[in-house]
Formats: C-alpha cells, structure tokens, sequence
C-alpha cells in the first residue's frame, strides 16, 4: 500500500489540478492528467498494482502500456519523500 507522507508537503486542489509544494525544499509540483490521477489514487489503501488496474481501467488503455510511466512517477513522488508503503 502506498500513502502520503503528510508531513513532507502541503497540497490544494484547483479544478482538476493538484498543486503540491514540499516543505523541505519549497519546490511546487503541479499534477494533473495521469500525474493527478495517481495521486488521488494514492490513498493509503492501494498499491502499486491497484493505481495501474485503476489508471488502465479510467483510460482505456493496457496496464503493460503505462506501467513503466507510472513506475517512473512514482518513484520520482518517493524521491522527493511524497509517498511511502504504508
């Protein structure tokens, strides 16, 4: 199970967009699209496989085309300390 680390970041919604700041560094990400998808996803209660069925199911589209995308953006979301297995 992935979730938050609500203590790394601060995070309001705008329309469709998530803009995230991180309170270590003061960096702002701005997620929508896939990026806001798998955040919204990202609830304590899913792993990795279940955002990707989740992902492949909203779009439209096989798991084996975007897993290495989401790979990629959730490591990018654990490098910056967003994120952990619960």
């Amino acid at each position: 199970m992935l979730k938050k680390q609500l203590a790394m970041f601060s995070e309001t919604q705008i329309d469709d967009e998530f803009v995230v700041m991180v309170l270590d560094s003061g960096e702002f990400l701005s997620l929508s699209g896939t990026a806001g998808s798998i955040w919204s996803l990202i609830d304590g209660t899913r792993g990795r496989d279940a955002i990707l069925a989740a992902l492949a199911e909203e779009y439209a589209v096989p798991s084996s085309g975007i897993e290495r995308d989401v790979d990629e953006f959730l490591a990018t979301l654990a490098d910056a300390r967003l994120v952990a297995d619960a």
